[in-house]
């Protein structure tokens, strides 16, 4: 336990194995944060995608920058039991910018290491959300990519991650964060 103040902060620890205890705990730290550098791209990627229409996921002709909805395609795809609620969002302004900037935010935050906590929680939340919009799912009857990255964002926010090749230690004595630990 870590105390910022009269704030206490608790972290999971990783459970103790004899390998973690003779030497191979600075590679267990450098294996989660390659993970979260390797997720927060994938945020940051679908972001710039996005925005710029690169070719991969987004044609240029329907990048934001060309007029195009970032959420209009995927959202007005759904099935499901969602679908009238995804449908009837599909291509709004709004959810187009909340979208966006929670791509941005979450992307940069990881891959930064700050914030780690809102940065799981909210990417957490945009990715069930997104297993939502893709029930009934085509190749499992309830697992999907989406679940497994919100769990492994959760994870990452647990252990610590943004401590090692990152800037969560330098975060968590930020004043402002110390006031609000939920900003760690």
């Amino acid at each position: 336990m870590t105390t910022l103040g009269d704030r206490a902060l608790h972290r999971v620890a990783v459970p103790a194995s004899p390998a973690i205890e003779t030497g191979q705990h600075n590679a267990v730290r450098y294996a989660w944060a390659g993970l979260r550098i390797a997720l927060g791209w994938v945020f940051l990627w679908a972001f710039l995608d996005k925005v710029f229409g690169f070719g991969f996921a987004t044609p240029g002709d329907r990048s934001w920058v060309n007029g195009g909805s970032p959420t209009k395609g995927f959202l007005s795809h759904a099935t499901g039991p969602f679908e009238g609620f995804y449908h009837s969002i599909a291509g709004d302004v709004w959810a187009d910018w909340l979208f966006m900037a929670g791509l941005a935010a979450i992307g940069i935050a990881l891959v930064l290491g700050i914030g780690m906590r809102i940065a799981a929680a909210s990417g957490a939340l945009l990715l069930v959300l997104m297993w939502t919009a893709s029930l009934p799912l085509d190749n499992n009857p309830f697992l999907d990519e989406h679940l497994v990255y919100a769990g492994l964002l959760v994870t990452l926010a647990m252990v610590g991650a943004g401590d090692t090749l990152g800037f969560g230690k330098a975060w968590a004595r930020l004043p402002m964060v110390q006031r609000a630990p939920w900003l760690m």
